[in-house]
């Protein structure tokens, strides 16, 4: 269920420059095109899954799997582990225009796409989860997930490489019932890695409706 253009399973980190100037914007400055390049918006009301379509010492533009998120402040944090504060200049169905607070080095940018070209993101997300086993069902809560695993607390004791099925506990959730193996446990906590990585725009899109459903409305 994935309403985006770009396919998001590619993490090409080539660039071509160009000179353009934004919606509103009189200026002109060189502007580099970061192919399919997932990064995460994080405003007041969350943490949300976008693709860097293009960006400049100035600002960047962004496209996302559903409406744009409001509330400030606005950040954008890469992979790499690198946060930026932006500001909304305009915003376009799915798609945005934001300004950086501050003047950016854009080949910092590019390096750390090349860096770390497969890191995936992981967003703090809350929501209870029914975990099922041969053995038993038991009640859970995630903590945090990526659209490779998860990290959630159990009251269920379960083995490393075991395989459990997960199924969140969430009206309308994209997912509905996961595999994943156990590959850590402390405690009550668990990480788990899921058999079928999650598409981008499923993982996106969870995120939207777990935080602000409005805006997967139509």
């Amino acid at each position: 269920m994935d309403n985006a253009a770009p396919d998001d399973r590619l993490t090409p980190t080539e660039t071509d420059s160009e000179t353009v100037a934004g919606p509103g914007d009189e200026r002109r400055a060189p502007r580099y095109t970061l192919l399919i390049r997932a990064a995460k918006l994080v405003t007041s009301h969350g943490e949300f899954v976008g693709v860097i379509r293009d960006v400049s010492e100035t600002g960047l533009s962004l496209r996302l799997f559903h409406k744009v998120p409001q509330g400030d402040p606005i950040e954008l944090h890469m992979p790499g582990g690198t946060v930026y504060e932006l500001s909304n200049v305009w915003t376009r169905g799915m798609e945005a225009g934001f300004e950086f607070a501050r003047s950016i080095d854009v080949a910092k940018i590019i390096n750390e796409v090349a860096e770390f070209p497969k890191r995936g993101l992981r967003l703090g997300l809350v929501f209870p989860i029914r975990v099922r086993t041969l053995t038993g069902t038991y009640e859970g809560v995630v903590e945090n997930l990526s659209q490779q695993g998860a990290r959630f607390e159990c009251d269920g004791l379960f083995a490393i490489d075991q395989t459990l099925h997960i199924e969140p506990l969430v009206s309308g959730a994209i997912l509905q019932d996961v595999r994943a193996k156990v590959r850590w446990r402390r405690d009550k906590g668990y990480g788990v890695v899921f058999d079928d990585t999650l598409t981008l725009g499923d993982f996106a899109q969870l995120a939207a409706r777990l935080q602000d459903p409005r805006l997967l409305a139509e």
